[in-house]
């Protein structure tokens, strides 16, 4: 499989070339932006002129016209007999890391779902982990398993949770986000089918496309699966692996059913097909009990549980897991001693004793979390009351309705009134869908919440509709 972007493929992520004047310029612009959000990959071969003018129903000229438009602007270069390819412009920075970053100094991040943690949580943990840092400075340090006593630790939360399971089972990671590319990496190869909710997390979906694999979608509406779609979506597409989230899916905030959880398990079980279930948002319930792990519903010999700190707890940590069969987690340390070797004791000590905290830590988290999704719905229904969504029973944001498909539109231009937040089209496991969309985080206090609304009802104030959604981030060199 070649790094070439399919005529059909680009065409069907682009917008109409009759949809605005001139064509070459809007799909120019629909293009990089793509390039700077992830959905087209860096150095992949564009298709020929002929083939994309074809596909679009526009003529050749006008692709022709695009493609000098990228080189121009830095988002393509041409290899003579080689063809055209994608690239980032000098002092672009690709969206995967700016949404990482902080946001402008007058800007509210709202594009991150991820807590901070309490400071004096932070002061006493650090407190008790000098003296047991202390002791592993006499030792080589690495551990490409984790720290034994952190797995044998996340080891008996799962059995408490109502999953019985050993330490051998667990492999610690840096974060969920590695834990998934370790076993795309090793589970999957350029080509293979992966069943993916369609939205979904969007770094588990770039994941996805690095590993080269073709994402098979099943739809996740306000009202959750249809298991009878994802039942029939393994039996026919036999896909190699499936990624889920199934415990206050992100983004919508749905919780899957006890007995839908069963079905999955055996449906999988019956096509031979690798589980992934992100369990990352699991232990954030706000209004219904903590779900038990999907594992626990049926067997569980191909299935592996993603799990982080990053939610619960704090992001910085960069601390998170995989329960899997014993053999696999063998495999996968193996895989992930060409990378790092093994992760920071000393973050490892710190997430151990964060753990033990958990009990205490936990319900005034749950409690903070309510507060403020209390106060963003509050504002958002005093401020845009023609906005509509439906309160998760846990996680960390909301899935708001916009009415209309201006949702990239929308964040960019509350970008320019000090809002920085997500569109839903960046959840997408297919091009184009979503628009209609915002994932709104209530992760920050609830006067910064309010304020944030207050500021997106100025940009709406402006007037905004579909014929806008052609604005992209600023590209022209």
């Amino acid at each position: 499989m070649d790094r070439t972007l399919g005529s059909r493929q680009l065409a069907a992520m682009l917008p109409d070339p009759a949809d605005a004047r001139p064509a070459y310029r809007h799909l120019a612009q629909a293009a990089s932006a793509l390039v700077l959000d992830g959905r087209i990959a860096l150095h992949v071969r564009l298709p020929a002129e002929r083939e994309l003018a074809a596909a679009l129903r526009t003529s050749r000229t006008t692709v022709t016209a695009m493609y000098d438009l990228l080189r121009e602007s830095g988002y393509a270069h041409s290899r003579q007999g080689a063809g055209t390819w994608t690239t980032l412009p000098e002092g672009r920075t690709h969206r995967g890391i700016t949404r990482l970053l902080g946001p402008l100094d007058t800007a509210i991040d709202l594009a991150r779902a991820a807590p901070g943690l309490p400071e004096q949580a932070l002061t006493d943990a650090l407190a008790q982990v000098g003296p047991q840092l202390a002791e592993h400075a006499h030792t080589p340090g690495y551990h490409p398993y984790g720290l034994p006593e952190l797995r044998a630790a996340v080891a008996e939360r799962f059995t408490r949770r109502g999953l019985a399971t050993v330490p051998e089972q667990i492999l610690v990671t840096s974060g969920a986000q590695h834990a998934l590319s370790l076993v795309l990496g090793l589970l999957g190869r350029p080509g293979d089918r992966i069943m993916a909710e369609n939205p979904s997390y969007a770094n588990a979906l770039d994941a996805m496309r690095r590993a080269r694999l073709r994402t098979v979608s099943v739809p996740v509406t306000d009202e959750g699966w249809d298991i009878e779609i994802v039942e029939s979506t393994l039996r026919q597409t036999v896909p190699q692996l499936a990624y889920l989230i199934p415990d206050f899916h992100n983004p919508t905030g749905c919780l899957m059913g006890e007995e839908d959880r069963g079905r999955v398990l055996r449906g999988a079980q019956r096509s031979g097909t690798w589980l992934i279930v992100d369990e990352t948002l699991a232990e954030l319930a706000l209004d219904v009990p903590a779900p038990l792990p999907l594992a626990s519903y049926g067997p569980s010999g191909q299935v592996i549980t993603l799990g982080s700190m990053s939610k619960t707890h704090w992001g910085g940590l960069r601390i998170g897991w995989l329960r899997a069969p014993a053999k696999l987690v063998t495999e996968l340390a193996g895989q992930r001693v060409a990378t790092d070797m093994g992760g920071s004791v000393i973050d490892q000590l710190l997430a151990l004793e964060l753990l033990e905290r958990a009990d205490h830590l936990l319900p005034a988290r749950l409690e903070q979390a309510r507060l403020q999704r209390a106060a963003l719905s509050d504002a958002l229904a005093e401020h845009i009351p023609q906005w509509t969504w439906r309160s998760p029973p846990g996680g960390l944001s909301l899935w708001v309705d916009l009415g209309e498909p201006v949702g990239s539109a929308f964040a960019e231009m509350a970008l320019e009134h000090g809002v920085r937040i997500e569109g839903g089209a960046y959840f997408a496991t297919d091009p184009g869908l979503f628009e209609q969309r915002l994932r709104i985080p209530y992760t920050t206090d609830p006067d910064t919440l309010r304020e944030a609304v207050r500021r997106m009802a100025a940009a709406l104030a402006q007037g905004l509709s579909p014929a806008s959604a052609d604005r992209r981030p600023h590209w022209v060199a």
